[in-house]
């Protein structure tokens, strides 16, 4: 199987990219913009990187996917709630939105499947446990575009999910960012997740999603829910970390997802967190401590 990775230098993409390329069965290129202060992460992979790839110039990434001719694009760009270009509302729009449905005509074209990740953040956390069926009920312009960019036709397939991982050579999201403190953070107890860590997605791609030839639609992907501090305490044991993770309850939100129809159409059975988080540690040694 033949698989192009769309943002290969992004926290999803490079989890992916690099968790993939290791699978005997699977072809897997990427697409960059530049791999610059991040060389040492791609050595052994230059021969399947296709350099250049902006997405504000779809032009290029319109020939890259058909020249590849890949049976599968994962498409790994979006702009992210951590960074202020989130806010800005027509680049949110053309990359959440309009990139995701582009990508989906191309992929047509050549007879490929384009599969898509959506976020938890399309629900405005007021109740938890969402379903496929309920109505995503964001009020900010980042869950709004996210949510206009779901591919829900034809062979292609989008997951709502939440991530967790680490980045490249930035501390935006939470782990590098909880990882970079130095004596203690708060801790949300009333903050519920049921997201994963990136490596783990790329596991389950591989064991569940791709030989799936047939799967397409929307797909809530997710594990048990579990609170921001018990998280932080988890990843502070699991890390070696003398961060102490103090408990407040001043934020209250629950965006938890229900994954029972991934489960009962591919039979997915996950890990409870202490094997996540360790099963994200051993992935940070292996291909982020270069």
């Amino acid at each position: 199987m033949k698989i192009l990775i769309v943002g290969t230098t992004g926290m999803l993409g490079y989890s992916l990219f690099t968790n993939l390329s290791e699978h005997d069965g699977y072809e897997v290129f990427g697409t960059v913009r530049n791999i610059l202060g991040k060389e040492k992460f791609f050595e052994e992979y230059l021969d399947n990187l296709i350099f250049d790839i902006d997405v504000n110039d779809f032009s290029r990434l319109k020939f890259a996917i058909e020249t590849i001719k890949p049976d599968v694009v994962i498409n790994c760009i979006g702009l992210i709630k951590q960074h202020d270009i989130s806010k800005q509302h027509i680049n949110a729009i053309e990359i959440n939105s309009l990139l995701p449905h582009k990508i989906a005509q191309v992929c047509d074209g050549i007879s490929a499947k384009l599969i898509h990740f959506s976020t938890d953040c399309v629900f405005s956390g007021k109740t938890g446990k969402y379903i496929e069926a309920d109505i995503p009920d964001a009020t900010d312009i980042y869950g709004k575009s996210k949510c206009l960019g779901e591919v829900n036709y034809g062979k292609h397939l989008t997951l709502r999910t939440s991530i967790i991982g680490h980045e490249l050579n930035t501390s935006v999201s939470l782990i590098d960012w909880f990882l970079t403190q130095n004596n203690k953070v708060n801790g949300f107890s009333k903050a519920v997740f049921s997201g994963l860590p990136t490596c783990y997605i790329a596991n389950i791609l591989i064991k569940y999603i791709l030989p799936n030839k047939q799967l397409n639609g929307l797909f809530h992907l997710s594990v048990d829910p579990i609170d921001k501090y018990s998280l932080l305490k988890l990843i502070s044991k699991v890390y070696g970390k003398g961060i102490e993770v103090i408990k407040s309850e001043h934020l209250v939100i629950d965006r938890s997802l229900d994954s029972s129809y991934l489960r009962n159409k591919t039979g997915l059975n996950t890990i409870d967190w202490p094997e996540l988080i360790n099963y994200m540690y051993a992935d940070y040694l292996k291909r982020y401590c270069k």
